[in-house]
């Protein structure tokens, strides 16, 4: 079976392995060639058009052993895995991490894709996911990617354009709700340098948004780089979550957590930047009339979160609250 589908003819096969070997030594920086170069050299066989091939690659030892098994596993992949054209279940799996990043290399081999930095991106639709689906497609580049995954919508965004991910994001989310009507909360993964750590920024992107529900979070928009503190105490037993929350021992923290007017105050004035006057913009509320529930938020607690100092130690303990509430 030759690459693709395509017809067996040796000239034809020929040229698709050669293809394949630029491809490997473009994404993967392992450079192997066809026939021998003399000097040190490694020689490995690979299955290619239902018969064994010899290959070479520069190097002995262990380290060149590695690269050989690699390019065996990428190129004998290509012929003898009928499910890798369904593109999109194999997508599917190499956003789970099924198959490590020798799968996901193998995948942006087989379909050509680009090898600038990518990351991933989860939307989950509120209504009609697949008139989502589809509006999603229309807006992404010929190179992008999507799938549904466990109950959401995937997205793998090559960086092109320099657009970060939380404006892509953001883009997505505007997008959906101007052209369809449908509200949808989106998770953002951090870039990677490369399709084969795909997955990682895939699990980011989950994470992002199953911890904005945890923390009952504010927007639609969720990048995971948000919640780096959140997930680093996530890990923690909670056992653990319980010792620091008492070691804080800041009374009447609890009080204001409970109250949803002082919270709902608290939690803008941070997501604020500590702006007195951007606070009220977004809350419509009095200057004054924040100042005095702010004030009020010192004295049941000991903390003047206008200080930076005192709103990080109050961050911090909302999360431990919330995790331990959770």
């Amino acid at each position: 079976m030759s690459l693709c589908g395509k017809g067996s003819g040796s000239d034809m096969g020929e040229g698709e392995l050669i293809k394949m070997l630029e491809d490997i030594r473009e994404k993967t920086g392992v450079d192997i060639y066809p026939s021998p170069r003399g000097g040190e050299e490694t020689r490995f066989s690979v299955e290619w058009e239902g018969a064994m091939r010899a290959l070479y690659l520069e190097g002995t030892g262990e380290e060149a052993e590695s690269k050989a098994r690699l390019a065996a596993y990428l190129i004998s992949g290509v012929g003898i895995e009928p499910h890798m054209a369904d593109k999109a279940g194999v997508l599917v799996s190499v956003l789970l991490g099924e198959g490590g990043s020798w799968r996901a290399i193998r995948f942006q081999s087989r379909y050509s894709l680009p090898s600038c930095s990518c990351f991933a991106v989860e939307v989950l639709p509120d209504k009609r996911p697949q008139e989502a689906f589809a509006h999603i497609e229309r807006c992404l580049g010929d190179d992008d990617l999507t799938a549904f995954v466990e109950g959401g919508i995937a997205i793998v965004k090559f960086v092109e354009d320099g657009q970060t991910p939380f404006e892509f994001g953001q883009f997505i989310c505007q997008s959906l709700y101007e052209e369809t009507g449908i509200h949808a909360n989106v998770g953002v993964g951090c870039e990677m340098k490369s399709f084969g750590d795909i997955a990682a920024s895939y699990n980011q992107a989950s994470a992002a948004l199953r911890m904005s529900g945890i923390l009952k979070a504010r927007g639609e928009v969720h990048s995971y780089r948000e919640y780096l503190l959140v997930r680093m105490l996530e890990d923690l037993p909670r056992s653990r979550l319980k010792e620091y929350l008492e070691q804080f021992r800041v009374l009447g923290a609890e009080d204001v957590l409970r109250d949803p007017e002082m919270a709902n105050t608290a939690e803008e004035f941070l997501e604020s930047s500590l702006n007195i006057s951007e606070t009220s913009r977004n809350l419509y509320m009095h200057r004054n009339t924040l100042m005095y529930r702010l004030d009020k938020i010192e004295r049941t607690t000991g903390l003047n979160i206008r200080k930076f100092s005192d709103a990080v130690t109050f961050r911090v303990i909302t999360i431990l609250y919330k995790l331990l509430q959770s």
